[in-house]
């Protein structure tokens, strides 16, 4: 089968074909950095991790994208509400989103750009804009350049909003603009604000707006015109839509395919740490889930489908997660890890139906009822063929438990480690108890570790432990 992406822009599920032969360009909206992320940030970068994890496994050669915003109007209000610089603060929460990042597997970007680092390529193409008479400096002295949103005819098409029903684009005063719904694609200097988040340009002492720095980014990284830009589903518009116009004004074709995630909300609403219900990655794991388990969690959901977040929902796909790793674990130790093996077809065909991961894990849990019978019947062949499969199409979703990024390596695989040191010491103390005999000791450590989330099961090659519940 072909690829097939559901394409906002179309508002249709269509064969992927890329610009190049054999190469891809994806583009993603990274985070605004004026706070940490929380866990709704995480899932675009999971869900897009899988994205391309199957791009790759298609045999695409793929450039991957993800930019940082630290230069807002959200990280100066922060900078002034905390006495700080701005670029202290979106460092900050820069270093903690990396983190959040490798803890859940995600793979490194290309390149991973600053905004700050593309003031040149955003000035060159406002100034396109302004020379081909799409955009206009204010004429209110405030430094201000906007786009001009009449005089691009197809503005709404990706949101299917008409411009006529649309209100002020709310960005900066409608004292500058020749229309209320233009957007700004320059901000030049005010006195409230830092003094150091500012450049000299053409038209004055500023900072650019919100929408012009991905325009720029894709250009300087992906060229005139590449294949996937991808975001949540909140972006379509006015950003993504801003994005387009202003791309396209400026003589660049820009993104081939508009893919966007849904949002994880809570309780119906959105979270957000405005509204208090931002929930990050430490707060997961104090809830005895572990990050392989919240990816899990994410990859379990299509990602165009809407997420409301439940303690009880989450748990649950802990446990189901659980029976998985319970199942490699023991095949493992039965005839070895081996190697990956070949994805079974209706895996393939489900993950090029738009991604839809939620029927490729109906495939693999069927397989695995195969590959438990066979360890239960002792047929280690159908466990090798089992555990290969299994295995692999976990590597696309990023949650295969023998990856090096759970069991060795990286701040995931760092704590696995510790981890088994010391259950195995509390197994080795267990063991010596068991040998002289001294049962109620041998229980004792037994429970202990129980109480502490790990289950200890007997079995002819020895203890074997793992994290919650087993059947």
């Amino acid at each position: 089968m072909t690829l097939r992406l559901y394409d906002t822009a179309t508002r249709s599920v269509r064969d992927f074909v890329p610009r190049e032969a054999g190469k891809v360009g994806v583009y993603l909206c990274g985070l605004t950095l004026q706070a940490p992320p929380h866990i709704g940030h995480l899932r675009s970068g999971v869900n897009y991790d899988v994205l391309r994890r199957w791009l790759v496994a298609s045999g695409f050669e793929v450039t991957f994208i993800r930019n940082l915003t630290d230069i807002d109007d959200k990280i100066l209000v922060r900078a002034m509400e905390q006495g700080r610089p701005f670029w202290s603060i979106a460092y900050a929460n820069e270093l903690i989103l990396a983190e959040s990042y490798r803890a859940l597997n995600v793979l490194q970007p290309t390149y991973e750009p600053r905004a700050t680092g593309h003031i040149p390529e955003m000035q060159e193409l406002i100034a396109k804009l302004i020379d081909t008479g799409h955009a206009y400096p204010a004429t209110d002295g405030s430094g201000d350049v906007y786009f001009d949103v009449a005089s691009w005819p197809a503005y709404g098409s990706l949101s299917g909003q008409s411009p006529d029903d649309m209100q002020s684009a709310g960005d900066a005063p409608e004292r500058g603009k020749r229309d209320p719904r233009d957007f700004a694609l320059w901000k030049g200097a005010k006195p409230d604000e830092p003094a150091d988040a500012y450049w000299p340009s053409p038209w004055g002492r500023g900072r650019p707006g919100w929408h012009i720095e991905c325009s720029a980014m894709c250009w300087r990284y992906l060229g005139a015109e590449f294949d996937i830009h991808g975001g949540g589903l909140d972006l379509t518009f006015p950003h993504h839509e801003n994005e387009i116009a202003q791309s396209q004004a400026a003589g660049l074709p820009f993104a081939r395919y508009w893919v966007h995630h849904g949002l994880l909300g809570i309780g119906g609403a959105k979270m957000g740490k405005s509204l208090g219900n931002a929930l990050d990655l430490a707060y997961i794991e104090s809830l005895g889930v572990r990050p392989v388990e919240l990816r899990y969690y994410y990859a379990s959901a299509h990602y165009r489908s809407l997420i409301d977040y439940s303690e009880d929902a989450l748990r649950e796909s802990a446990v189901a997660y659980r029976r998985i790793e319970g199942f490699v674990q023991r095949a493992a130790e039965r005839v070895g890890a081996g190697e990956l093996g070949v994805l079974p077809a209706g895996f393939a065909a489900a993950m090029d139906d738009d991604l839809n991961t939620s029927a490729g894990l109906a495939v693999l849990h069927d397989l695995l009822r195969d590959g438990n019978n066979a360890l239960t019947s002792g047929d280690d062949v159908t466990v090798r063929t089992v555990l290969a499969a299994v295995r692999s199409m976990l590597d696309i979703l990023g949650v295969d438990p023998l990856d090096p990024a759970w069991t060795g390596g990286g701040r995931a695989g760092d704590l696995r480690g510790v981890v088994d040191s010391l259950i195995a010491l509390a197994l080795e103390q267990r063991s010596q108890a068991r040998s002289r005999k001294d049962w109620a000791a041998a229980d004792a450590v037994r429970d202990q570790l129980k109480q502490a989330g790990v289950v200890v099961e007997d079995t002819p090659q020895g203890p074997r432990w793992t994290i919650g519940e087993q059947d």
